[in-house]
């Protein structure tokens, strides 16, 4: 089989909630410190990382996508630096009165290859997200250098049929990008590697750090996680980068040799007795 590595590094960022300048600067900062240090074939930012999560100022800190900084920074630095950017996700104003928390994708030449919108929102415990965004209608997949990349957004997590669609469609790779907050550390543990190893994915978790607006604090735990579970890279709290070298050809021969994908059933009606 032939030999196929892929480069990921993740940049863990603890964004100032409503301070788009500062975000900026500081995103620029940690990207520029990790890209100098590390080679890789693709960077991934985390959810918000451009307003931080405080569904409140989502509107204001939303740019059309013809004229959005954010969206020339990260194609900026794509070019820059010759690396596949997963821009994490920023709102984005479609007008009409509708924005999306959405994932921007970049090539290395710089070109804006595919969005992902957040298809699930999260309006619990006194989060909102659903009085200003509007949900995504469908998973998207990108390729980036022949390696196939399902996307996701923080709550998707919690919807384990979008990555078995992933994992149907040919994923090698399953991306989730979060403002996942800290008391919620077991979920997002478990969640995570179960999504990598019923899926025989390569799974990288990455989700803010740092204070929030009402004092709570956004977990900080982001790794880079292998198909059967395993840790490969991981960051606990702070600001920073986690790199791994993603062996591909290790991941397809485990799943010729345990092929549990066969086993799964078209249909699973339940029968109440």
């Amino acid at each position: 089989m032939e030999k196929k590595e892929v480069a990921v590094l993740a940049i863990q960022i603890g964004s100032i909630v409503d301070d788009f300048n500062h975000n900026l600067i500081k995103a620029e900062r940690l990207i520029t410190y990790n890209l100098d240090k590390y080679k890789a074939d693709i960077l991934i930012l985390p959810e918000v990382w451009t307003c931080g999560w405080e569904c409140s100022v989502f509107k204001s800190n939303a740019e059309s996508l013809d004229n959005s900084r954010a969206i020339k920074f990260l194609g900026n630095i794509a070019k820059k630096y010759c690396v596949n950017v997963i821009g994490g996700s920023v709102i984005l104003d479609k007008g009409a009165g509708i924005c999306v928390n959405a994932s921007p994708v970049f090539s290395r030449e710089g070109k804006l290859v595919a969005i992902y919108e957040k298809n699930h929102l999260f309006s619990y415990y006194g989060s909102d997200e659903n009085k200003f965004i509007t949900p995504g209608k469908n998973p998207v997949m990108v390729e980036l250098d022949g390696v196939k990349i399902g996307l996701t957004i923080c709550y998707d997590i919690r919807f384990p049929e979008i990555y078995r669609a992933y994992r149907m469609a040919g994923a090698d790779i399953m991306v989730n990008m979060a403002a996942w907050g800290a008391s919620k550390k077991i979920p997002w543990d478990v969640m995570t590697a179960s999504r990598a190893v019923e899926n025989q994915c390569y799974f990288v978790a990455l989700t803010q750090s740092g204070n929030l607006k009402d004092g709570t604090q956004n977990l900080g735990h982001s790794m880079i996680i292998d198909y059967k579970g395993e840790i490969l890279s991981e960051i606990t709290s702070g600001d920073g980068g986690i790199f791994a070298v993603i062996k591909l050809d290790e991941m397809y021969e485990f799943r010729e040799k345990c092929t549990i994908l066969d086993d799964v059933k078209k249909n699973y009606e339940v029968i109440l007795k």
